[in-house]
């Protein structure tokens, strides 16, 4: 694979480990309810699927039950009160971060997290003044695995797709990117579950750790 001119990450499961406060948020609200707690292990691969995918674990409810509505404003209060409690950029990611701007390659992130909670994360860890661009849920009328996303992050950044390397741990990642005419890593150290098939995806590659990231630089 060529050496490129941006890489744009994923957040959750991809640039950042967010699962322990995401857990941590999802047992406060089982706890509140009366319910057992669920243990990391259970709650590590659903990270990536957000408040409907984690209240789906633990309440074995969908979008369309009746207490999804409270359920998930409490959730989301739980976890902006304690959203960098213990995230932290993966083992090996500030390395990658910082020999792509020593090589003056842009990085940012194109997340289906929604701004209110993607942008006070990245103040926490510092990040905000680092990325070239940040595109949240909320920044188009679209999520991945719709390219719009992917393509307004070019935008931003002036490059076309075809100059951005994207890596993320969900096969709509894998699909935003290709759809976006984007080469595609699959991140396999991020969050993914015995339901997932990332050999399926298509990606043009994949990863077992942040530090394989440095033979594209």
């Amino acid at each position: 694979m060529q050496p490129f001119s941006a890489i744009l990450f994923d957040l959750d499961g991809t640039l950042v480990d967010t699962a322990p406060d995401l857990a941590f948020a999802l047992n406060s609200l089982l706890q509140e309810e009366g319910l057992e707690t669920l243990s990391y292990t259970d709650i590590r691969p659903v990270a990536s699927h957000g408040s409907a995918g984690l209240l789906g674990l633990g309440f074995g409810i969908t979008t369309e039950h009746r207490d999804y509505p409270s359920l998930q404003q409490r959730f989301l209060q739980l976890y902006q009160d304690n959203i960098a409690r213990e995230t932290t950029l993966f083992e090996g990611m500030e390395e990658v971060i910082s020999a792509l701007e020593q090589a003056n390659i842009s990085w940012g992130v194109v997340t289906n997290k929604p701004a209110f909670l993607t942008e006070p994360l990245m103040d926490a860890l510092e990040l905000t003044d680092r990325a070239a661009c940040i595109v949240s849920a909320d920044t188009t009328p679209f999520t991945k695995p719709h390219p719009a996303p992917m393509l307004h992050a070019c935008e931003l950044i002036n490059l076309p797709p075809e100059q951005c390397l994207y890596i993320g741990d969900a096969a709509r990642d894998i699909e935003a990117g290709k759809n976006a005419n984007m080469r595609t890593i699959t991140a396999l150290y991020g969050y993914l579950g015995a339901q997932d098939h990332p050999e399926n995806w298509q990606a043009d590659s994949s990863i077992n750790h942040p530090h394989d990231i440095l033979q594209w630089i």
